[in-house]
């Protein structure tokens, strides 16, 4: 006998429910396939630009990925403030300490950049012309009337005076989410992450870090006819009554405020911008700075309000007088390889007139693709 099983509309129906469910998984399964794919290349992504920070990687997806995600997918965590000024005649000094903070470091870095009115196209067209085109930045104009009845009037004086150098009393107006910041010199190139600087201790009721001019990476900076540059007494006047009231010692080292570190809560709690101001002002009716030393404008002010109350930064982080008479005797190519940040505080720019070290300028000075800018001593295309 012979069984003859016929399928009917139900087996039927059951059937295409079985395919209707495989096709689904298998959609389900490719789909996973593809982010498990997806996410382990952006992983070797950021692995490689760990390696080889400067060297363009391509994706499969990266037709669907927009530049500035592309950027930002290697910036991860804490978002980390720094402040630097831009001067017209000093331009290409910016873009090459942004280039070497930006390359060296992986941290989510934030630039505020103050300048004035003549130089913000210039500035935008270098940072939009060039690799910094995807650099977090904001630009802020500094309103010179701040310093209006607060530096002297003296004609000698205001020719010297450059008002973009106070921009670092009046951080916390710059930058007012913040509660730490970094504030750089443009005459620097940082070699180390910028996120180890920042994560510098300041100790309970410090408004600040700043490096002693006395510590040991840095040697001693003797200015001609000036004295010792390393002391209270080498930028102002003990023989006034205002400073002999505050009962400070002469010889206390002094410190470098070309790179601030700043607690920005106990530096609007204790009106440190305020004090600084008073100091100024002061110094316009009797005249307590000595007039010898460079930058003996805005340093004085600092050493008062931060006398005995602030806290050190690393010396490697702050490896100075780069820019001063003698510096290539001073360092060794091996010392200026393994410091985190050179400064060329003194005359002698790396940009322009002779100095120590161009070299490791020149690795992260970027041309002006607008022309306007070159270092004197040569005309080159972009590093």
């Amino acid at each position: 006998m012979v069984f003859i099983i016929r399928t009917g509309p139900t087996d039927k129906a059951v059937t295409m429910t079985f395919r209707r469910v495989n096709l689904i998984i298998l959609v389900l399964l490719a789909v996973a396939f593809l982010i498990i794919v997806e996410r382990n290349l952006l992983n070797l992504s950021e692995f490689l630009y760990k390696e080889s920070p400067d060297a363009d990687i391509v994706l499969p997806f990266e037709s669907e990925l927009s530049p500035d995600l592309r950027v930002q997918m290697a910036r991860k965590g804490e978002e980390i403030p720094v402040l630097i000024t831009a001067s017209e005649d000093r331009l290409g000094a910016v873009i090459a300490a942004m280039n070497s903070v930006y390359h060296n470091s992986k941290a989510n870095v934030a630039f505020t950049i103050v300048t004035l009115n003549d130089t913000v196209d210039h500035l935008k067209a270098w940072l939009s012309k060039t690799k910094l085109k995807h650099v977090n930045y904001k630009i802020i104009i500094f309103e010179p009337g701040l310093l209006s009845g607060r530096i002297s009037k003296d004609a000698k004086t205001m020719e010297t005076v450059k008002p973009l150098t106070f921009a670092r009393f009046y951080i916390p107006a710059y930058l007012p989410e913040a509660e730490k910041a970094i504030y750089l010199d443009d005459d620097i190139v940082v070699q180390g992450d910028i996120q180890e600087l920042y994560e510098t201790k300041i100790r309970p009721g410090h408004a600040a870090a700043f490096s002693d001019d006395c510590d040991s990476a840095s040697a001693k900076g003797i200015v001609r006819g000036a004295g010792n540059q390393n002391n209270y007494i080498g930028f102002l006047d003990f023989k006034k009554e205002a400073i002999k009231k505050l009962g400070m010692r002469a010889n206390t080292c002094s410190f470098n405020p070309g790179v601030i570190i700043a607690n920005l809560t106990e530096w609007k709690n204790q009106n440190i911008t305020q004090q600084l101001q008073h100091w100024m002002e002061l110094n316009t009716q009797e005249d307590l700075y000595t007039k010898t030393l460079a930058e003996s404008v805005t340093t004085p002010p600092l050493l008062i309000v931060f006398y005995k109350r602030h806290s050190t930064i690393d010396p490697m982080w702050h490896v100075r007088h780069l820019g001063t008479s003698g510096a290539g005797n001073r360092y060794s190519p091996q010392f200026v390889k393994a410091a985190k940040l050179l400064h060329w505080n003194g005359h002698y720019k790396p940009w322009g007139r002779t100095s120590s070290f161009t070299d490791v300028w020149d690795k992260w000075f970027i041309s002006d693709p607008t022309g306007k800018f070159h270092p004197v001593r040569r005309h080159s295309g972009e590093k």
